[in-house]
């Protein structure tokens, strides 16, 4: 049995006709066929209401509106139409004629005191007309609609059954409601030769003659619901005779010890025939001793299923004495126990029930604080105490439940985990625990736990257990039920688990997807609701055997670890993730919160530590070399400083103004140099800067005879734009150049402005120049000089940096200008 069918089975626990318990237990061939025939009934009775719940596109719901009367605005397209529960006194042939495709009419809950069934000739196609609870006193019979499968007329006010002889013609006919307060043997007779599959006869009005026993014989109809008066104790002595009864409900029965022998005498006519499967008694108050009679009563009858609801206990509880005969019953159900006794022998009450010779026995809702441990061994196969007060002393040390496969503890005052498992050791054929919705824990230190190993469906849903309850579990368990629990993480050495198939730990705290290494089995897994932010991309490699996967509505953070993941999930079978797309949505960041996962995309590359360090190393890595490459046979750096120098030059040499250099000038530069270097000088510089209009200044040619080296220096700095010094270890050991460098920077601070071409002709090392020349050696470390290049192809660009520094439109004066002046 899986996680799923598992949890219908406990849905329909409560459904009155037990069903469900039956489908679990029974293997035997002769149980199966009477359970299908059963079931199959139970289709014909409610299968006109299963459908009629189905037609949704044209319903109309005008019900509790305080309405006095149908309204004339409803669609003519409507087949569903609830009026039920509003003031509606009269019906007309106006009020609905038009509604021609009509199959559903609710009118219960009004106060209608007259129907005339003429009015309903024009809906050919209604199927289900509901008008109990009205005021009802006689109807006028016509011909009705021949497609009429439910008529409900019960809780009205007739004197005598409503039966009409058209009611004959009604041949689609499965449910019929009634009421009267007095019957006749015949009453029934226009319908005979119907097979209705349910009747429901409203007996709260019924009056008892004294001294006067009727009866009333009803042909043929699988079940017949009896509904007496709720206030009154039952006096209805009413002989009843149903051909080929198999479900017999009686509601609001009130007994004492004087009159329990009414009900047994009114049960012996309708439990007579064979066929009878089912009896239900719903809203029944007794006494302890009456309910005991009622039980023995029926225990040899071939009732299989014996179904209590709503059940009080008054006056007292002492103890009675029960024959188990052999019996057909295979499963009692009693839900829902009221008792109003305070003091009574726990034993008396427990013990009843714990010796039933029976399969299935079902005690909820009841408040019980016990159950007896059978004193011989027993022939239960299932037990339900759902929402009882069992405490973890329940059925300890019990031997005699050796055939009990299933047994369900829900919604009790359970506690401790490991009892739990010791209360099973005996239990050798139990094959589904359980014991959700309780208070279990489980101590990681108690080594106290044995579990039988016949287990293979176990739920511990809905308790207090921690990650510790993996080191307590049936070692051959199939499938696992823990959602609603305060599990943080799954061991990963928990080694004990590879046949668990079907793990739910949904609703916990969980921060992980776990693999399937631990559960090589494993094939279902519901882990929604828990903290999984980044589940691993490898869980499908890991779970091959994986057919179902619910994993939403978690925290997932979208971010490259969850790239993968989204990327498993696209290559398995739709099937395989439920709840995908709409149930995965983004968490965080807050820019992708509310997005699908489908929709969240990032790149490889940003994803990739690896491939991000190859996109971008690979071209810094060429370029690097390329760089290196250039800068060793290209000589890259020389060309870049020299550029940077013409730009700067040319630059310095827009910025001032022309008017300003105009005034004094004689000259474009002044050369410096030493006469070591002069052949340089004469055949390489000047002539190329002559060639391009640049006056140039030399100390042999320009300096007036008669005056002081120094003055003559002096004159001829100040008369140039320019001074140009040719730097070379021949020029360090110059003492008139040192002078000449020493006036020129004087001017520089002086004028302000960028005097100064520095050429090195040859390289100077640094240690050579002397101490004294500081002047020099500040220049060299903060100007940035031009490189004489050894290469030829390299001068152009020497050039053409000199060139820069020289504005050719510069106005000179001559030397009579200077006179005059």
């Amino acid at each position: 049995m899986n996680l799923v069918a598992y949890q219908d089975v406990l849905k329909n626990s409560s459904n009155p006709l037990g069903v469900s318990h039956f489908n679990i237990m029974t293997k035997d061939k002769e149980s199966t066929v009477r359970s299908v025939r059963f079931v199959y009934i139970m289709t014909l009775v409610f299968g006109t209401i299963i459908q009629s719940s189905d037609e949704s596109e044209f319903s109309v719901d005008r019900s509790k509106k305080g309405l006095i009367h149908i309204p004339k605005d409803l669609p003519p397209a409507t087949k569903v139409l609830d009026m039920s529960r509003n003031y509606i006194s009269e019906l007309h042939l106006s009020d609905i004629r038009f509604l021609s495709a009509l199959k559903v009419l609710r009118l219960s809950h009004n106060r209608i005191e007259y129907l005339d069934i003429s009015i309903f000739k024009f809906n050919k196609d209604l199927e289900y007309l509901d008008l109990s609870h009205n005021w009802l006193q006689r109807i006028s019979c016509h011909p009705i609609t021949r497609s009429l499968k439910h008529l409900d007329l019960s809780f009205n006010d007739f004197d005598v059954l409503p039966i009409c002889k058209e009611f004959g013609n009604l041949t689609q006919l499965n449910f019929l409601g009634l009421s009267a307060t007095k019957l006749q043997q015949l009453d029934l007779l226009p319908i005979a030769h119907l097979h209705l599959s349910c009747i429901l006869l409203d007996l709260e009005g019924y009056f008892v003659k004294e001294n006067e026993k009727e009866s009333l014989q009803i042909l043929n109809t699988k079940k017949l619901h009896l509904v007496f008066h709720p206030n009154s104790f039952f006096s209805v002595q009413v002989s009843i005779s149903v051909k080929s009864l198999e479900w017999l409900q009686l509601t609001n029965i009130k007994l004492n010890d004087d009159n329990c022998e009414v009900l047994i005498k009114f049960l012996s006519e309708l439990t007579r025939g064979p066929t009878l499967l089912n009896v239900t008694l719903n809203c029944m108050e007794t006494t302890w001793k009456c309910l005991v009679r009622v039980l023995q009563f029926l225990w040899p009858k071939p009732v299989e299923y014996l179904n209590i609801y709503n059940l009080t206990i008054v006056e007292s509880i002492d103890e009675e004495v029960f024959t188990y005969y052999e019996t057909t019953l295979r499963a009692l159900k009693i839900e829902h126990v009221i008792i109003r006794v305070f003091l009574f022998s726990q034993t008396a009450l427990y013990r009843v029930f714990s010796e039933m010779n029976i399969v299935m026995l079902t005690i909820s809702d009841t408040r019980f604080i016990h159950m007896l441990c059978p004193q011989e061994p027993s022939t239960f196969k299932f037990l339900n105490f759902t929402q009882n007060v069992f405490t973890d002393s329940v059925f300890q040390n019990c031997s005699t439940l050796g055939r009990l496969e299933t047994l369900i503890l829900q919604k009790n005052e359970l506690k401790n985990l490991s009892q739990i498992s010791v209360m099973t050791k005996h239990m050798l054929s139990l094959e589904t625990l359980d014991v959700s919705w309780n208070s279990l824990e489980y101590n990681r230190h108690d080594r106290n736990c044995t579990w039988v190993g016949s287990i293979v469906v176990l739920n511990l849903s809905s308790n207090i257990l921690t990650e510790s309850v993996f080191r307590c579990l049936p070692p051959r368990v199939k499938v696992l039920d823990l959602h609603n629990n305060r599990i943080r993480s799954i061991p990963k050495d928990v080694t004990s688990l590879e046949t668990l198939q079907e793990l739910n730990v949904a609703s916990n705290s969980l921060a992980h997807l776990p693999g399937c290494g631990t559960f090589s089995s494993l094939s279902v897994l519901i882990i929604d609701y828990n903290s999984v932010s980044s589940p691993s991309a490898d869980f499908f490699q890991s779970c091959q055997k994986m057919r179902s996967l619910k994993a939403g509505n978690n925290p997932f953070q979208c971010t490259c670890e969850l790239r993968d993941f989204i990327q498993s999930v696209g290559q398995v079978s739709s099937d395989v993730v439920e709840g995908w797309p709409d149930s995965y949505k983004c968490d965080y960041p807050e820019s992708y919160k509310g997005t699908p996962l489908k929709d969240f995309h990032i790149s490889q590359l940003s994803c990739s530590t690896a491939l991000l360090i190859v996109t971008i190393g690979v071209p810094g890595l060429v370029l690097a070399v390329t760089v290196t490459v250039l800068c060793i046979y290209l000589d890259l750096p020389w060309y870049l400083r020299m550029v940077c120098q013409w730009t700067q030059t040319r630059h310095r040499a827009r910025n001032v103004p022309l008017e300003e250099l105009q005034r004094t000038l004689q000259f474009h530069a002044f050369i410096s140099y030493s006469e070591h270097d002069s052949a340089w000088v004469k055949n390489e510089l000047v002539p190329c800067l002559e060639k391009e209009g640049i006056q140039i200044c030399l100390h042999e040619r320009n300096f007036v005879p008669g005056k002081s080296i120094v003055e003559n220096i002096i004159n001829c700095i100040e008369k140039s734009y320019k001074s140009i010094f040719v730097l070379s270890p021949n020029f360090v050991q110059s003492e008139w150049c040192h002078y000449e460098l020493y006036f020129a920077h004087h001017n520089l601070f002086h004028e302000g402005s960028n005097n100064l071409i520095l050429i090195l002709l040859e390289p100077i090392p640094q240690n050579s120049i002397p101490g004294k020349y500081h002047k020099l050696k500040a220049l060299m470390a903060q100007r940035t000089y031009l490189e004489w290049p050894k290469e030829k192809s390299k001068r152009g660009l020497f050039w053409a940096n000199i060139k820069a520094a020289f504005n050719v439109k510069l106005r000179l004066v001559t030397e009579n200008d200077d006179v005059k002046a």
